[in-house]
């Protein structure tokens, strides 16, 4: 079983920036890739980023030069670095995580950009 702890949400004006952090726990050995998707209200889920165990990471075009994702793997925790924030940025982020071959969740923290 494995669990997440996300934080770092919350309310900012456009322009500004928030970091998302989601801290996995349980029966972890390795986390083989960790992402962000995000759902804003009407709206499919989507991708927003990924990095993989050795680092590679990948982003949709919509929030390339904005957004940063990073991996600390002694922690088992992946963050997000949002900067340059819209209004269209606002929606719940969920972190994901692969685990021993197995897609994991967390629950959200949403993000809400508005003046």
């Amino acid at each position: 079983q494995v669990q997440f702890v996300e934080s770092g949400g919350g309310l900012v004006q456009p322009g500004g920036s928030l970091r998302l952090s989601c801290a996995a726990s349980g029966s972890i050995l390795s986390i083989d890739a960790m992402a962000w998707y995000r759902q804003a209200p009407g709206k499919e889920r989507e991708f927003v980023a990924s990095i993989i165990r050795a680092g590679s990471t990948s982003y949709a075009d919509s929030v390339k030069g904005r957004f940063t994702i990073s991996r600390d793997n002694a922690k088992n925790t992946v963050y997000l670095q949002m900067n340059s924030l819209k209004p269209e940025d606002t929606a719940v982020y969920y972190c994901a995580m692969v685990v021993g071959g197995l897609n994991y969740w967390g629950r959200g923290t949403q993000v809400t950009v508005s003046s």
